[in-house]
């Protein structure tokens, strides 16, 4: 086959050195190197935040993000304070998460932080999957009953770097 064909095969593309007429250059991948971090902190702000996670709450997602929204930018006593005085069921799970966060951030070797100077930086609750279960009505029929869940999530961080 004479050059000129060839040329006509690739419409006018050069192939690049040491490529086959025809295929496109490729880029040379780098495999990451082993134990190499998963995910890359975004900002200084996240690393400097502890977090605690309770998933698969048994109550519903829209019940618990009321409370949540209550202590979100508060210090912790107040949060703590806010939580013993609220009614509602998802005040006792909101608080375990919330004690949770601040004894991950005191027993943290690396920050050295007090319970009492942190601060909720970050509190909110995500949809957990959804049990169904079904209830017998009238003249054979049934009725769906959604069990909800959800994870609620609450982060700390130091007392003025929110």
């Amino acid at each position: 086959m004479s050059s000129t064909a060839t040329e006509k095969k690739t419409r006018g593309k050069k192939a690049a050195a040491g490529t086959p007429a025809g295929s496109e250059p490729t880029e040379k991948v780098v495999p990451k190197a082993k134990g190499a971090a998963k995910k890359p902190v975004a900002n200084a702000a996240d690393a400097a935040t502890v977090q605690a996670v309770a998933k698969f709450v048994h109550i519903s997602p829209r019940k618990a993000r009321l409370v949540t929204d209550h202590i979100r930018g508060r210090s912790v006593p107040e949060a703590r304070t806010i939580l013993a005085f609220t009614e509602r069921a998802a005040a006792v799970e909101v608080e375990k998460v919330l004690r949770s966060a601040v004894a991950n951030a005191e027993s943290n070797p690396a920050l050295l932080w007090r319970g009492d100077d942190l601060v909720v930086a970050a509190a909110y609750v995500d949809e957990g999957p959804t049990i169904k279960r079904w209830r017998a009505r009238a003249r054979g029929r049934v009725a769906r009953i959604n069990k909800r869940t959800c994870h609620i999530t609450v982060k700390v961080a130091q007392g003025g770097s929110i």
